[in-house]
């Protein structure tokens, strides 16, 4: 299909989220042209998946046993929480989930990004999506309808529905529309590299840095293949910013991170010469994330934090979600108001959720510093693998269950800061960019 002018829907974004919505739309019998500026060398975070993931990949034709056969993933059977002190916590699914009704599968993984990202588009090319390499630079609309988009390269496409999935340093839809925003935390930043694995491994290690007053750190431990490891570090901005003005380079950063965990030292002394990929973000999520024609998806819609696992499963959701609601109204003049409302208010509802709770749980101090940063992690854990689970099971869609859902969400959420603020009333904070 080259001729642009023959689209049905426009898929802005080339990522994670992009590459699904183009799959399912083009497997739904539309027409689909996905528009990405960078196709290759793009380093992801996102390799630690949640137990619902799986399930996702399949129906993007990426079964569990094919990544693991071809090399793209291992298994991921718990969570460690690991302190300084020493003091460890293992977080797994409990066996009863195996079990009807529930039926869960005990097994998620880890995967290698690069290789994942390079199979879904092999995938999508073979659904027959066509790919445009360029940026899109403006959106022309009428009142809350896109009539186009425009690129660097001076294309101009029209098509009647539009995926924003240009991700959240892009946010394409959401900032022309001006839509309302949620902000958890402050801005944080996230470096990583690779490195031959010590031993094999089968779970995700968390490094914390969380004993005392203080906005927490952390530093990961993935293993993406059974020789090779993900390590990366995680601070809030101004952390991060007090060391830069200490004179120390990214990679002094990362080093002196890997320095402090025994069984990483070793690593600090064979790190590369390269600086570790680094990124910067801030946890948030859009309001109203939809239109007449349009539709925002993954990062672009809501980013959720590293430590919840949850990224790549809600991108997942976001663009399977957003493509049934417009292949379902494909002969339709505009997308219908109850759909695409319900389907941002969901959205928005698990975003803020798993935002909200990692940052009162586990990332500020008032809980922790009352419970003991072990026992925060199961007040966190159990109600967050809980929801990503009765969500696999009950696939809210209408104006019920999306209700019911978003109240039981609420509860959670109010019962959460009533306890945070329990535990904080009589204490002060250290600023976030304090360190133990």
């Amino acid at each position: 299909m080259n001729n642009l002018s023959q689209i049905d829907v426009t898929v802005v974004g080339g990522g994670l989220a992009g590459m699904a919505a183009a799959f399912h739309l083009a497997k739904g019998g539309m027409r689909v042209l996905c528009i990405e500026a960078e196709t290759e060398g793009r380093a992801a975070v996102g390799e630690s998946l949640d137990w619902s993931a799986p399930e996702l990949l399949a129906d993007l034709g990426l079964p569990m046993n094919r990544l693991l056969n071809e090399g793209m993933a291992t298994y991921k059977k718990h969570v460690i929480l690991r302190l300084r002190s020493g003091a460890a916590e293992h977080y797994e699914p409990g066996e009863w989930l195996a079990k009807p009704p529930f039926n869960v599968e005990l097994r998620t993984l880890h995967v290698d990004r690069a290789k994942l990202d390079a199979a879904l588009r092999e995938t999508v090319n073979a659904a027959g999506v066509t790919w445009l390499r360029d940026k899109v630079i403006r959106v022309n609309r009428l009142g809350r309808t896109v009539t186009s988009v425009v690129t660097q390269g001076g294309v101009e496409i029209s098509s009647r529905w539009f995926v924003d999935a240009a991700g959240s340093a892009t946010s394409l839809f959401p900032r022309l529309f001006d839509l309302p925003v949620y902000e958890f935390g402050p801005r944080k930043v996230a470096m990583w590299d690779y490195f031959p694995a010590p031993e094999p491994l089968e779970g995700t290690t968390i490094n914390a840095d969380c004993e005392g007053p203080f906005y927490m750190s952390w530093v990961w431990q993935i293993p993406i293949h059974p020789e090779t490891i993900s390590v990366g570090y995680i601070a809030a901005g101004e952390t991060v910013g007090e060391k830069r003005k200490q004179g120390m380079s990214l990679q002094d950063i990362f080093r002196e991170q890997l320095v402090n965990i025994a069984e990483l030292s070793q690593l600090a002394q064979t790190s590369n010469a390269n600086p570790p990929h680094t990124t910067s973000f801030r946890c948030r999520a859009y309001g109203k994330t939809n239109g007449p024609n349009w539709l925002v998806i993954g990062e672009s819609a809501a980013m959720v934090d590293p430590m919840t696992s949850n990224g790549v499963t809600a991108a997942l959701r976001h663009a399977e979600e957003a493509s049934r609601i417009i292949v379902r109204n494909h002969d339709r003049s505009k997308l219908p108001w109850l759909p695409r409302s319900l389907y941002s208010r969901r959205v928005l509802y698990v975003a803020n959720f798993f935002n909200s709770g990692i940052e009162k749980v586990v990332y500020d101090w008032p809980i922790r510093k009352k419970i003991g940063a072990l026992k925060a992690g199961d007040v966190y854990t159990i109600p967050a693998w809980s929801i990503n689970n009765i969500y696999s099971r009950i696939r809210p869609t209408g104006i019920i269950s999306t209700f019911l859902f978003g109240m039981f969400l609420a509860t959670l959420r109010f019962a959460m800061n009533l306890f945070y603020w329990y535990c904080s009333r009589t204490r002060r904070a250290a600023p976030a960019c304090a360190t133990s």
